[in-house]
């Protein structure tokens, strides 16, 4: 007979493994220094054009911000919209439907950051 003590601690460690399976598959794909600041500047500004962007974010190269935004491309959270019909061509980027499920994140994160920089300026810890 199990060990009913054995078989939670089991159950635990399977529910942790996925919980930290899961985040480590958010943290690779909206990880690093930029990505969500890329994603909140597209989702705060609608549709920005490459220069407005880099200038927006600051600090960023503009290589860097390329393949930052191809990554996002590749992974669903920034569409790249090509006006061919001007001269010059112009490229916008936007934010996806699929990258606004992100909101409730970077409000929960903000939110945090905000009540972290207040503990330590008071010292709370």
């Amino acid at each position: 007979m199990e060990n009913p003590v054995e078989t939670e601690e089991a159950i635990c460690k399977g529910r942790c493994g996925e919980s930290l399976s899961s985040v480590e598959d958010a943290i690779y794909v909206i990880g690093g220094k930029w990505k969500l600041k890329i994603i909140i500047v597209l989702q705060e500004l609608g549709s920005v054009r490459f220069n407005e962007l880099q200038r927006t974010i600051g600090g960023i190269s503009a290589r860097v911000l390329s393949n930052e935004l191809k990554d996002l491309e590749l992974n669903g959270f920034v569409k790249r919209v090509v006006h061919s019909e001007q001269t010059p061509v112009v490229v916008e980027y936007i934010s996806t439907d699929y990258s606004r499920t992100l909101k409730s994140v970077i409000m929960a994160l903000s939110e945090w950051g905000r009540t972290h920089k207040n503990n330590i300026r008071e010292d709370v810890f």
